[in-house]
């Protein structure tokens, strides 16, 4: 099932009708299951100018096949900067809460699952919520638009050392930056009321630096918040399920327990 977020959607900020995008969700519900169980937001990655296919839909079906409902999110991209991407991944979280009861989901049991660029996504999800004023005149503006856990695969947690130490540089409208040009650091946000997060990374990312992963991580264990960090040695960026990868393929079932054991995810039980 696709569900748009908007009623009405705001054009290209170029005016180009070219770039106009209607941001959308995709449903991965679990049939015949006896119980309201956890639900995966997925935010693929993309530098926030393209939303990469493996990282979505294939990311989504391989949690249903873990226990939980799975939903993927077509969020706003270039030329649509900040808090675009930032506002829709709140509605979305919003209209999965609206209809919790629907679909199965327990409402208070809500990750985000994002990768790369959708990494950074979805630490603004569970950290940064509330700045998005996110209303649509309907039953989901009664809900939190906040996320429960965090997933964060290669995520862009440190935009200094990310684009730094490459050698480039971010214009300011971009998503990594807020409307006064000042950087969404992740890392730096984390307090006693993060999420908890499941953090992985590999040592040879030559595209995020795996000292993202573990800046963000030595945040959390310093705010006693749960988190669970894995560096793999060897896997370039932009893995996700990483299948051929036998030490990294296992890292959704991983995750899948983290959010089991560490968090409360309940799992479906199915007819």
């Amino acid at each position: 099932m696709r569900i748009e977020l908007y009623k009405e959607n705001a054009p290209a900020p170029n005016g180009s009708q070219e770039d106009f995008f209607a941001p959308y969700m995709d449903t991965f519900l679990l049939r015949q299951v006896k119980n309201p169980c956890g639900a995966v937001l997925v935010l693929p990655g993309g530098g926030y100018n393209h939303r990469a296919f493996h990282e979505g839909d294939p990311i989504a079906e391989a949690f249903n096949r873990l226990g939980y409902h799975a939903f993927v999110l077509q969020y706003r991209v270039q030329p649509y900067t900040y808090p675009a991407p930032q506002m829709d991944a709140a509605r979305a979280i919003k209209i999965i809460r609206a209809n919790a009861e629907a679909w199965g989901v327990q409402p208070d049991k809500i990750a985000v699952c994002g990768f790369s660029a959708g990494g950074h996504l979805a630490a603004c999800a569970g950290m940064l919520s509330d700045r998005y004023q996110v209303a649509e005149g309907d039953e989901a503006d009664n809900f939190p638009g906040n996320a429960d856990a965090m997933l964060l695969c290669y995520g862009v947690l440190s935009t200094t050392w990310t684009y730094t130490d490459l050698g480039r540089e971010l214009p300011s409208g971009t998503p990594y930056r807020d409307e006064n040009g000042k950087e969404i650091d992740p890392w730096k946000l984390v307090d006693d009321n993060t999420p908890p997060a499941y953090v992985w990374h590999t040592a040879t990312d030559k595209s995020v630096p795996v000292e993202c992963s573990v800046a963000f991580a030595r945040e959390m264990w310093k705010c006693q918040r749960p988190c669970e960090l894995h560096i793999y040695p060897e896997g370039p960026h932009g893995r996700g399920l990483a299948i051929a990868y036998k030490d990294i393929v296992t890292w959704s079932k991983e995750a899948a327990t983290f959010l089991e054991k560490s968090c409360g995810f309940p799992r479906a039980i199915q007819y």
